[in-house]
């Protein structure tokens, strides 16, 4: 699902790092007094196999892949703003040592994926819970991998329309709604899948081991 460079055009990518900056800074507040001496090795062990989730590439249809991303599982052991920053993290981390995703697209890589991801995951845990822990859970670690796909997905396909040269021809990424949408939803409802799965049993490691839980 990493967005890579090239892909992605100026005019989509400067105004996404300056949204991305304001929300680092929020989720930034209060760290300290989110972090603690039992809290920091937790959160250390969960956003290490969330890295190495991410380096496992499904490949799908039009010689791209998806991989899962672990963002479930961070929002709901530690909460929105510690998952959106570790992810973030993430992220920077593939992009510079192994080129998984871009430098340009960080910001929409980590909007996307990191905070998005976060945020529909906490507030779908919440709606569900009262059917109980398994359905919230899966159902809030599926549409963490959905979502951000869907955002991935509108933000390529919007690239033709807004980033081509005087004759028309796309500058940055060449595909349109019609072919991207399809292309990564379809696949990424599968990975969603086994993300559910994952963030299940993360969770019933942290209860069993009576974990704080977000």
């Amino acid at each position: 699902m990493h967005i890579p460079d090239g892909f992605i055009s100026p005019q989509t990518y400067l105004p996404a790092y300056a949204l991305a900056g304001i929300a680092w800074v929020w989720a930034a507040r209060s760290l300290r007094e989110q972090l603690d001496e039992q809290t920091v090795p937790k959160l250390a062990a969960m956003t290490a196999l969330a890295y190495g989730l991410g380096l496992v590439m499904v490949p799908m249809p039009g010689g791209t892949s998806g991989h899962a991303l672990g963002v479930a599982m961070l929002t709901l052991l530690f909460g929105v703003r510690l998952a959106f920053l570790s992810y973030s993290l993430v992220l920077m981390l593939q992009s510079l040592l192994f080129g998984a995703g871009g430098i340009t697209a960080l910001a929409i890589n980590a909007l996307a994926m990191g905070l998005a991801g976060a945020l529909v995951s906490a507030l779908v845990f919440r709606a569900l819970r009262r059917l109980g822990d398994t359905a919230a859970v899966a159902a809030a670690a599926w549409s963490s991998v959905m979502l951000p796909a869907l955002i991935v997905a509108l933000v390529l396909g919007l690239q033709p329309s807004i980033a081509h040269g005087e004759n028309g021809v796309p500058l940055f990424f060449p595909f349109g709604f019609s072919i991207v949408l399809p292309a990564v939803l379809i696949p990424h409802a599968m990975i969603g899948i086994g993300e559910a799965v994952l963030t299940l049993f993360v969770w019933r490691f942290a209860r069993m081991r009576r974990w704080s839980l977000a």
